[in-house]
Formats: C-alpha cells, sequence, structure tokens
C-alpha cells in the first residue's frame, strides 16, 4: 500500500505527525485510527489493521498525539480532552481533503478518546475499538507511587512502557470528571467492542460495560489470549479480518467499475508482511482471503498458497458447473464436494521426448443423490468442460507490465 507522511494542524495548534495510508486501487471509504496512551501511530497492530483496510479500499489515517512520536507539543501538557480534540481535528484535516472518515478505530485509551469524539464526527458510521477503557481514569492504575506525588506537588515523572513522562495534577482531574456512559448511549453508530479475556492492562469488565452502555448494532468480538498492545502477528491478523469484514457491512462500500476487457473486475496481491510471504488478496470491495506458505517454507501458514489457490479455483468451478448441469436437466443431485490435489510430476515432452515436470491435479468428485448411472457418468464427463479446468489444460496467455 502506499502511504504518505504528512503533518496537519493539532487542536492546540502544533503541528502533528501522520501515515495516510493508501489503497492501491480505487478509495472507497476513509478510516481514522487512535493509538493507545504513550504508543505511536506505528506499533504493529496499527500497521496491520491499516494494511487490512488498505486492501479493501479503505484509506487509513494513522496520527502521533500531540507530544508522542513524531508530533509537536509538549506530553506533559496534554490530557484526554486534548486526544479528543486532536482526534476531531484529523476529521476535519480529512475531510478537508475530501476524505471524510467513516470508520473510526481506537485502541486503549484511544479507544476511549474515540468514543467521546464519535457524535463529533458527523461522517463516521462504524466506531471499533480495541482493549479501550470504559473509564478514562482507569489509566491512572499505571501510575503506581508517583500518583500521591503528582496529586501532592502538581507532576509527577512516571515510568511507562520502559520510557519516562511527566504527568500532571490537570491529566488526573480531566480523566477523572470523564463519564462515557451517555456518550456511547448517544453514539448512534454501528459498535464493535474487541478485547482480550487475559489483558492484563485493561481488564476485561471494562468491554462488557462499553458494550452494556451502548445501543444497538453492536458487537464484542474477544481476542482470545492477545495481550494488550496486541503484539502477536497473529493475533493482530485476527483483529485486522475483523474490524474489516465488520466494517463492510456499515460502511456500503461502492464496487468499481471493472475495467474495459476485465469483466469480473480486477484481482489485486498486495503483500501484508514484507518480513514473509502473506498476501491480502482482494477482489473488490467484499471479498478477501489470505495467501501464504508453510512454515516450513518461510512463511506463516496464514492462508492458502499460490498452488492452493490454483486448485481451489479448479475445484469450485467444477462443482458450479456440475451443479448448474444438473438444475438444468432437472437432475435430483442433492450435494457435490471436489477434492483437489497438486503435485509436480515428470512426463514426456511431446516434441523432445526428454523428461520434463509438469503440473498434476487430481481431482475426487462427490456427487450425493438419487443419481442413476448413467446421469453419474454424464457429470463426471461434464466436469472436464468447466472453464477453469479447460483453461488449465490448454496453454493460457499471461500479458505481464511493470506499473509506472
Amino acid at each position: 500500500m502506499p502511504t504518505d507522511r504528512i503533518t496537519f494542524p493539532g487542536a492546540r495548534g502544533v503541528s502533528l505527525a501522520a501515515r495516510l495510508d493508501r489503497p492501491d486501487g480505487e478509495h472507497l471509504a476513509t478510516a481514522l485510527f487512535a493509538h493507545c496512551f504513550t504508543c505511536s501511530k506505528d506499533i504493529p497492530a496499527a500497521r496491520r489493521i491499516a494494511a487490512r483496510l488498505a486492501a479493501e479500499g479503505i484509506a487509513v489515517l494513522r496520527f502521533d498525539f500531540t507530544g508522542l512520536g513524531h508530533s509537536g507539543g509538549e506530553f506533559a501538557n496534554t490530557d484526554f480532552s486534548s486526544n479528543v480534540a486532536d482526534l476531531e481535528a484529523a476529521a476535519a484535516w480529512l475531510t478537508a481533503q475530501g476524505m471524510a472518515p467513516s470508520l473510526l478505530i481506537g485502541h486503549s485509551l484511544g479507544g476511549a478518546a474515540m468514543l467521546k469524539a464519535a457524535r463529533r464526527i458527523e461522517s463516521a458510521r462504524a466506531v471499533a475499538t480495541i482493549g479501550a477503557p470504559f473509564d478514562p481514569a482507569h489509566v491512572t492504575h499505571n501510575f503506581g507511587a508517583a500518583l500521591e506525588t503528582i496529586e501532592a506537588e502538581g507532576e509527577a515523572e512516571v515510568d511507562l512502557g520502559g520510557r519516562p513522562f511527566t504527568i500532571r495534577r490537570d491529566f488526573l482531574e480531566d480523566v477523572r470528571a470523564e463519564n462515557l456512559a451517555p456518550e456511547i448511549g448517544a453514539l448512534h453508530r454501528a459498535l464493535l467492542v474487541l478485547h482480550a479475556p487475559r489483558d492484563a492492562v485493561v481488564g476485561i469488565e471494562n468491554a462488557s460495560q462499553i458494550f452494556t452502555a451502548a445501543k444497538h448494532p453492536k458487537s464484542f468480538v474477544t481476542l482470545d489470549d492477545a495481550d494488550h498492545l496486541v503484539t502477536d502477528p497473529d493475533d493482530a491478523e485476527y483483529a485486522a479480518e475483523v474490524i474489516a469484514t465488520w466494517a463492510d457491512r456499515y460502511l456500503d462500500l461502492p464496487e468499481p467499475p471493472p475495467p474495459e476487457g476485465a469483466p469480473e473486475g480486477v484481482i489485486r496481491v498486495s503483500e501484508a508482511d514484507p518480513d514473509g510471504f502473506l498476501q491480502d488478496v482482494q477482489s473488490g470491495p467484499h471479498h478477501h482471503i489470505l495467501a501464504d506458505e508453510p512454515e516450513s517454507f518461510g512463511g506463516t501458514n496464514r492462508g492458502l498458497t499460490p498452488y492452493g489457490l490454483l486448485a481451489a479455483g479448479l475445484g469450485a468451478c467444477t462443482s458450479m458447473t456440475l451443479r448448474m448441469y444438473a438444475r438444468r436437466k432437472g437432475w435430483p443431485l442433492t450435494h457435490v464436494s471436489v477434492d483437489v490435489t497438486h503435485d509436480k510430476q515428470h512426463a514426456a515432452d511431446a516434441e523432445t521426448e526428454a523428461p520434463r515436470k509438469a503440473d498434476h491435479f487430481h481431482r475426487t468428485i462427490h456427487l450425493t443423490g438419487d443419481l442413476t448411472s448413467n446421469q453419474r457418468r454424464r457429470l463426471l464427463a461434464i466436469a472436464d468442460k468447466c472453464p477453469v479446468h479447460r483453461t488449465l489444460e490448454q496453454s493460457a496467455e499471461i500479458a505481464t507490465t511493470l506499473a509506472t
């Protein structure tokens, strides 16, 4: 996915650093992502979610809050209200670019801030939170013994994730004054709550409170054994897939017209993991699968192999062809399944008779129904007439160009 590094003015006038992840193809919608407390826009989970949405045609703006990452300003001067205001500023900037956000995603305290900001972002249609606290004051649990110093002296240095941050009394007063229940109850947007039962930073009870306060449509999905930062790639992949699939239901993404000469549209394959082989395979905004290699070949085994996808195409086309034929004939075919395996086998070249490797697909067709022997034999013959079978049997023509 192409990524633009941009800056825009935050709520307090300082410059905020952001990444705008754009789709490789048609831009169908825009999402705004808010990172967790003292994190940054570049944590792995945010990158994977952005990549997955971009593959679907959804641009994603993720930025560093004031005083964090590459953004300007002093973190010590920020609070929960300033985070909310930064989100509103980000949404306003996107709107000014003709990219008003319809999907809002917030992680941890960023999720709580997104719940607060959502009603003020008119273009928003759906909100997803990941490990978000119901009470923003929950974040003060991370301050430990420094909490008393902050209250007594006005500020103190707090170690958060191995980094020192100055927290002031104004921050404490601000988060303690927040009550998200009315905001969540009046959200009037679809809500997805993602939370891990074993989250040691923000307990699972927070998800229950957010879900209870919300009105329908609302959904809750557990992240099982994920940690608070969703650092495991498998967990990040799962969260990305759930958000993208769920959002598709509420964003009403338009189907782009197919290019001339390609009636079925473009199958776009985008690298999802530059350190491995994982690929996002997208057909329009609504159909997505993963391609990968087994771990023994350096992959992560999260999707079908390329040859697996090819075998799936043969199996699917075979089953559809048999169903269409039986339906037209009025035959009592109640169910079809097709098993396909692929291997390389030695074959004799017709011209040189030299041994060569040839692709060998073995197809086993299972037919259920009160069919006669003649009907079963006829269906077996019809299987060879499926379009993908014919394409594989004959030499296909593949033209390749390099995009500019």
